[in-house]
C-alpha cells in the first residue's frame, strides 16, 4: 500500500482547502486593513442587513474567553491550535473528498484566526450581519473570512454526514 500522496486524493483535497481557506482569509484581512482601510470608513451599509465594519475579537465566536493579556491570547492559541492539529490529523485520514475539504475549510479558518491573534493581537472581523428578527445571538453577528470558511466546512461535513448514513442501495437480486 503506497502512502504517497495523490494528487486527487483525499489528502490534497484538504490540503487545498486550508490553502484556499487561510489565504483567501489572510488575503482580505490585509487588504481591509491597510489598503482600503476601513478604520477610517466604517460603517459601510450594504444592505439593510449587512454592513462593513471593523470589529477587534479579543475572544472566540461572540467574544467568549476574551481576554487581552498575553498569557491568556498564549492559551487561547494553544488551544486553537491543538485543534486545527486534531481535525488536520482526522483530515489526513479522512477517506473521502468532501469530508477533507470540509475540515480544510475548518482548519484553515482556524489557522487565518490564529495569525491574526499571533500579528495582530485579536482577530479582525469586518462583516456585520444584524436584524430585528427574534433569531437569538444570531441578530448581530460580526464575522470575517476565515469564519465563514469554518461555517462552511461545518456545513460540508454535516452534508456528509447524512450521506454517509443515507440507506446504500441493496443489489438487484438475479
Amino acid at each position: 500500500m503506497s502512502h504517497r500522496l495523490r494528487l486527487s486524493g483525499p489528502r490534497t483535497f484538504g490540503l487545498a482547502a486550508v490553502g484556499l481557506a487561510l489565504a483567501l482569509d489572510q488575503a482580505h484581512k490585509f487588504w481591509m486593513l491597510h489598503v482600503f482601510d476601513i478604520g477610517l470608513r466604517q460603517p459601510i451599509h450594504l444592505t439593510s442587513f449587512l454592513d462593513l465594519v471593523l470589529s477587534w475579537n479579543f475572544g472566540v465566536s461572540y467574544s467568549l474567553l476574551s481576554s487581552q493579556s498575553q498569557p491568556a491570547r498564549a492559551l487561547l492559541v494553544a488551544f486553537q491550535l491543538s485543534i486545527a492539529g486534531c481535525l488536520a490529523y482526522w483530515l489526513w485520514r479522512a477517506p473521502r473528498r468532501l469530508t477533507a475539504a470540509g475540515l480544510g475549510l475548518v482548519v484553515g479558518g482556524a489557522l487565518g484566526n490564529v495569525a491574526d491573534r499571533l500579528t495582530r493581537g485579536a482577530v479582525a472581523d469586518f462583516f456585520f450581519f444584524h436584524t430585528a428578527l427574534p433569531v437569538g445571538p444570531l441578530a448581530n453577528y460580526v464575522f470575517n473570512v476565515a469564519d465563514a470558511a469554518i461555517f462552511l466546512g461545518v456545513v460540508l461535513l454535516l452534508l456528509e454526514s447524512f450521506r454517509a448514513n443515507s440507506p446504500r442501495p441493496s443489489p438487484a437480486a438475479g
